[in-house]
């Protein structure tokens, strides 16, 4: 096993933690991992192989009393209110876990961030799925490596000791896009029920039942920029109703299952809101597009919004960080971040240190601009975000920190 919790112990106890990669229609350069796709039984058998899984569960070192609720539009920690001063810290290569996981890079990260005042990360545990999950080319889908959660126990007990609150990305347009190479199997997964279910209870439901213990552990990001899938010749152009059945039933199983709360990365507002082409992650939506009985529809929601937003966007669908998310096009009814956004835009004078404190103003829950690692695409990298972080944490300490700074 990996873990090296020695190192970050000592330094705790020394200092008591798109479109992806630039906001257009195509996505920006990556190296991808080759491919750890198995083969495996076609019928379903809901059952995560017993090798996958680490023989040690993870062990928080969390009480209960860092954990993130929501109450209306608020985002609260215990009974005080919690504003993200977030970033994108996706990827450090690029399918992680499961692959080149690093784990003095990400304890670096983390300290640098929580050094700042940043109090959380949107991380994608999984970038396109094909390093770390055992899928066939049908779309059966076993369950993740041992490497995967091995990796994955090192990121939360790095996120507790830096109090970096972890959205998890479990699935990208990436996963469908024709440069994948699994992404026939991952098509054809999400179009079928029963692998769809199989993909569900195989991963996500172990995943939150693994982690959910532990505070920092507050979302799950069911899929970055599904618009993608739909609007993209090369994503697969899949129908709407495929995307909103898996988001349905996995919100659905992750509230039966954790207190871990679920969002959806939309790429654009159109598809977030009832003012433009209809909002596909309302309550409404998911819950008249759930079938079968095998997951409890009242529990087919999102908790909070997360719209992305970039500057390309401005001219059809305005500027969110200058008015409130109801102004924006959202319905009011839940919490509500700008899930990405630019840290720097050679189009425009976007200024990311005004465009935080804006926000915040016009009470939206946060920001988590793109991005604080990974390669350099030009929106931006942790010197460019980290002024905007500073100034944050100067503003409203007390919110980003509710129980106080570690």
């Amino acid at each position: 096993m990996k873990v090296k919790k020695w190192l970050a112990s000592s330094l705790a106890v020394l200092m008591m933690i798109s479109v992806a990669g630039c906001g257009d229609s195509s996505s920006s350069s990556r190296t991808d991992s080759s491919s750890k796709a198995s083969g495996g039984e076609s019928s379903y058998t809901p059952v995560v192989p017993e090798a996958a899984m680490p023989e040690k569960d993870f062990e928080t070192t969390t009480d209960g009393s860092a954990r993130i609720t929501v109450d209306g539009t608020k985002f609260m920690v215990g009974d005080k209110e919690l504003w993200f001063n977030g970033v994108n810290a996706p990827w450090d290569k690029w399918n992680d876990f499961g692959g080149e996981f690093n784990f003095e890079f990400w304890q670096d990260h983390f300290s640098k961030l929580h050094d700042s005042g940043a109090n959380a990360a949107r991380i994608w545990v999984v970038c396109n799925g094909d390093v770390g999950m055992i899928i066939s080319a049908d779309g059966t889908f076993d369950g993740a490596t041992t490497a995967h959660w091995e990796d994955l126990d090192n990121l939360f007990y790095l996120a507790e000791q830096y109090q970096i609150y972890i959205m998890a990305t479990v699935q990208s347009f990436d996963n469908f896009k024709n440069t994948n190479q699994t992404y026939e199997a991952w098509r054809t997964l999400i179009q079928d029920s029963d692998k769809t279910d199989r993909f569900i209870d195989n991963y996500l439901v172990p995943f939150v039942k693994r982690y959910g213990k532990s505070d920092y552990f507050w979302s799950v990001d069911l899929c970055n920029e599904p618009d993608w899938v739909v609007e993209n010749d090369e994503c697969g152009k899949l129908d709407w109703l495929y995307l909103e059945q898996y988001y349905a039933k996995a919100a659905a199983a992750i509230h039966e299952n954790s207190d871990v709360l679920v969002t959806v990365g939309l790429g654009m507002i159109k598809y977030n809101s009832d003012q433009q082409q209809g909002n596909k992650i309302s309550d409404a939506e998911l819950q008249s597009v759930m079938s079968g009985d095998k997951y409890d529809k009242s529990l087919a929601y999102v908790d909070f919004y997360s719209t992305h937003w970039y500057t390309w966007m401005q001219g059809m669908w305005g500027y969110p960080f200058g008015e409130s998310p109801t102004d924006f096009g959202l319905d009011g009814t839940k919490p509500s971040v700008i899930g990405e956004s630019p840290a720097v835009a050679e189009d425009s004078s976007f200024d990311i240190v005004s465009a935080y404190e804006d926000a915040y103003n016009n009470g939206w829950n946060g920001v988590f601009a793109w991005k604080s690692s990974g390669q350099n695409d030009k929106c931006g990298l942790w010197p460019d975000i980290k002024p905007a972080i500073d100034n944050m944490y100067g503003i409203c300490p007390d919110k980003i920190f509710p129980n106080g700074k570690k």
